[in-house]
Formats: C-alpha cells, sequence, structure tokens
C-alpha cells in the first residue's frame, strides 16, 4: 500500500528519526538515493550534463549533494541559485570541490538532464517570475526534468496546481508519498514517481490518505468457503437502465456479474436485453443484501432511488440516481459520480471539482454521510470520516462509454459479498482499472471488455 500524510506529519517524522541519527545522515541518504536516479535515468554518468535549479533549504541541499557525488562521478553538472541567500551551504560546498559550476543561464543546449529543487515542501503553491523563466526555458527546449521530492509550485497537502509549476519526467521522493503525488491534478505533472526509503516508515502514524497495491486488494476480496452456494456468496440487486438507455443496464449487469456474488437480480426497464445477454440473472424484486441504482435513468429515477433506500440495503447510487439525493444517507452507501455529477450535487462548476478533487470528494462525503467514488484518472474514494484512498489503476483508454456502468456494477456487487462501502468503492476502483489494462494491452477498449476482464484479474491476484 502506498500511503501519504501531510507535511505537518512528515516533518514531525523526521524530527523524531534525525534525534537518532548523526548530523547530516538523513540529507546524506536522500542525496545518494537522488544521485542513483539520476544516473539510472540517464544511462551513464561520465559526460553526462546536468543542470540544477536550486532553491532554499534542505530540498536545495539535497540537489546540491546529489550534483556533487554526479560531478565527482564525471558528470559536468551546473547550478543555478534561486535564492543565494539561502543556499544550503554545506551542499554548495560540496558541489564545488566536486568540480561543479555554480551558473547564472544554464548552457540550455548542452544539458541532458534539469533538477528541479526549486521549492521543497515547506513551500507555497506557484513560482516566483525567475524561476518561472527558467521552468519555461527548458521546457521549450523539451528536456526531460527530474523532481525532487515533489515538482515545484504544486500544493503539497492537497494535489492543486493554482499556480506556476514544473512538469516532471520523473519525481524522486524521500521517506514517503506526499498528497500531490497521489492526488490530480498535481500527479499528472509528477511523471513516474520513485520513492526512496531514509528509515520514516516507524514514525509515521497510520495514513489518511493511501492508494490500494494489488497484495492490499487481494486481501479483502471475498472468497467462497467450500459449503457456499449462490446465496451465500450475496446476491446484488440492479436497478438501471431505461428504454432510452437500455444498454446503462446490460452492462451493469455485467459489472454484477463480473465480481464476487452468487446471484444478480434485475428490476427495470431493459429486462428483454438483459435476460438475452445474461440469461443467469433473476428478473424481478427479491431479497438482496445490496442494490445498484440509477445508471441509465430516467423519470422513474426518483422512484427507484427511493424504494432502494427505503429497503435499509448496502446500495450503490449511480448517475442519474445522483440526482434524487435526500438530504442525509448512511456510511453503506457509495455514490459514484464523475466531475460534472458531483459539480451539480455541491452547485459549484465542473472546473472548480477538477482544480480541487481531493477537497469535493471529501466535502461531499462528509454532506451526505456517504462515501464516494469521484471518478477520475485517479479515482478517489473518500468516507465520511476523512480517510481517502486514490486508485492509480486504469489506462486512459478507460475513458470509454458504459465504464462507468460497470463499475456501479462491480461496486454492488462487492457490496453484496459483505465489504463496506469505503471497500468495495475502493476494491471496485482497483479491479475496474486493472481490467481495462488487461483488456486494452495499450489498445482501445470497451465497457463490455473490461467487465469481461475483470474475473481473470480476481483469479491472478486469488493465485
Amino acid at each position: 500500500m502506498r500511503s501519504a500524510y501531510p507535511v505537518e506529519q512528515i516533518r514531525a517524522a523526521e524530527a523524531a528519526l534525525m534525534a537518532t541519527l548523526p548530523s547530516g545522515a538523513l540529507m546524506a541518504r536522500a542525496a545518494r538515493g537522488l544521485s542513483v536516479a539520476c544516473a539510472d535515468f540517464l544511462g551513464h554518468v561520465y559526460g553526462a550534463r546536468v543542470v540544477l535549479l536550486v532553491g532554499a533549504g534542505d530540498n536545495g541541499g539535497d540537489a546540491l549533494f546529489a550534483g556533487a557525488e554526479l560531478a565527482g562521478r564525471g558528470a559536468q553538472v551546473e547550478a543555478v541559485l534561486l535564492a543565494s541567500g539561502a543556499t544550503h551551504p554545506a551542499g554548495l560546498a560540496a558541489l564545488v570541490r566536486a568540480g561543479g559550476r555554480v551558473v547564472t543561464e544554464p548552457a540550455w543546449e548542452r544539458n541532458d538532464l534539469v533538477l528541479d529543487a526549486i521549492v521543497g515542501i515547506g513551500g507555497r503553491p506557484g513560482l516566483r517570475p525567475a524561476a518561472e523563466a527558467l521552468v519555461t526555458a527548458a521546457a521549450r527546449r523539451g528536456l526531460p526534468v527530474m523532481a525532487v521530492d515533489l515538482p515545484s509550485g504544486v500544493d503539497v497537502d492537497t494535489g492543486e496546481t493554482p499556480s506556476a509549476h514544473v512538469r516532471a519526467d520523473l519525481t524522486v521522493t524521500f521517506g514517503t508519498h506526499k498528497v500531490a503525488l497521489l492526488v490530480d491534478p498535481a500527479a499528472a505533472i509528477a511523471g513516474a514517481v520513485h520513492l526512496v526509503d531514509i528509515g520514516l516508515d516507524p514514525y509515521l502514524p497510520e495514513a489518511r490518505i493511501q492508494s490500494f497495491q494489488g497484495p492490499d486488494v487481494a486481501a479483502l476480496l471475498p472468497r467462497p468457503g467450500r459449503e457456499a452456494h449462490k446465496y451465500s456468496r450475496g446476491v446484488v440487486g440492479v436497478r438501471a437502465g431505461s428504454e432510452q438507455y437500455s444498454g446503462a443496464g446490460v452492462l451493469c449487469v455485467a459489472g454484477a456479474l463480473c465480481g464476487t456474488a452468487g446471484l444478480v437480480r434485475y428490476l427495470g426497464a431493459a429486462e428483454t436485453f438483459v435476460r438475452a445477454e445474461f440469461p443467469e440473472v433473476v428478473p424481478g424484486d427479491g431479497q438482496v443484501q445490496a442494490w445498484v441504482v440509477g445508471s441509465g435513468g430516467d423519470d422513474a429515477s426518483a422512484d427507484q432511488v427511493a424504494a432502494t433506500l427505503a429497503a435499509g440495503t448496502p446500495a450503490v447510487i449511480d448517475a442519474d440516481g445522483l440526482r434524487h439525493l435526500p438530504a442525509r444517507l448512511s456510511p453503506d452507501v457509495l455514490l459514484t459520480p464523475h466531475a460534472g455529477e458531483l459539480a451539480r450535487l455541491l452547485d459549484v462548476d465542473r472546473s472548480e471539482v477538477e482544480a480541487r478533487p481531493l477537497h469535493h470528494a471529501r466535502a461531499a462525503a462528509e454532506r451526505w454521510q456517504a462515501v464516494v467514488l469521484l471518478k477520475g484518472a485517479h479515482s478517489l474514494v473518500a468516507a465520511p470520516d476523512g480517510r481517502v484512498r486514490v486508485n492509480t489503476t486504469g489506462p486512459p483508454w478507460l475513458a470509454t462509454a458504459g465504464a462507468g456502468d460497470v463499475l456501479a456494477g462491480l461496486c454492488g456487487s462487492l457490496l453484496a459479498s459483505g465489504l463496506s462501502a469505503f471497500d468495495a468503492g475502493s476494491v471496485g476502483a482497483w479491479l475496474h482499472g486493472a481490467g481495462a489494462a488487461w483488456a486494452s494491452r495499450g489498445g482501445p477498449i470497451t465497457a463490455r471488455q473490461v467487465a469481461e476482464a475483470v474475473p481473470s484479474v480476481i483469479a491472478d491476484l486469488l493465485s
């Protein structure tokens, strides 16, 4: 599992760790990890040309010490000092001793790598004009950029990018992931993220923001025992689709069937199409452990949502069903909006949700006291108590019609199998993205292909 922490907790962990180490040892660990990452990225060190954009404090110090190591191995290293009165003195001295040079304007055309050490985790969002000019010059020439700890200019604790910032090809971060490295829009401009272990783990509390990996999903997946039958595995009911959007009903059922429940009931206007595609589905109302409602709905959605909530069972509410929410729900209800739908729920512009997804997902979860799965490139699953899980699986090809219907059905199946809404949303989003990657293999996919790939992903996890 990847865990991300706010700056305050990271600073406290660093202080606790440094109290056990000789002076400078923690920075030496970070600088060593950074120099190794640079060497791996470049493919060679001797003769390579590297420019350091160096800001104040420890972030700049990490880059200067790493630059000194590279210079000592034959790289030609130039450093631009953007906070001359606050440059890390020992780091600067080490760089100069190793043969590095301080310049005011890099020889851009001769450089192989730009190291962004302008602003560390203690900085505010945005870049000063001089830094922004250098970043723009590097981008104009297409030079690869490696960010030190995180791309300069982003909001560390929220992932927001309200001002000028660096766009990195690779971010080398230390000790633990920062929130901005998991949460969009900042995560989208961090490039690949490489974590250097500097020994912080024992000093960090339980994270409020996490990102599941395969073993985390496998640990939560319901497994049928030897005595299992279709009812003991869970029954999921689907109220989805309409005469106009019958395909949504079909795809939602496909998602429910590819999950871990043992039986799917269908109640809706697309029954003819659903039964033709999936003869194993049982039509009509009946006892269920969880409901899915809203995908491809119409004017009947209000009544369907009311009937679903009146049943008192866990539920997934998607798409048109989100238009008919009561003032308050419960933590066993999972809402699955995309940015536009969440914007309507919160009465804000879609652009505001896209600029501050973490803030708005948490706000909706708190307001309705339900779990909110905000769909996106990095989907967020927010619980009413403030915990968030970030999903990073899924290729860009997953942005295809009907994929959300499949996700809703899959989450409903996991709910019916006994997972909490928070776990069902987290596991469902991960499986959905992994299924898309499995089906895509680098090319376009359909929503139906995503559903068909999920059982193979589950089988791989369980084996």
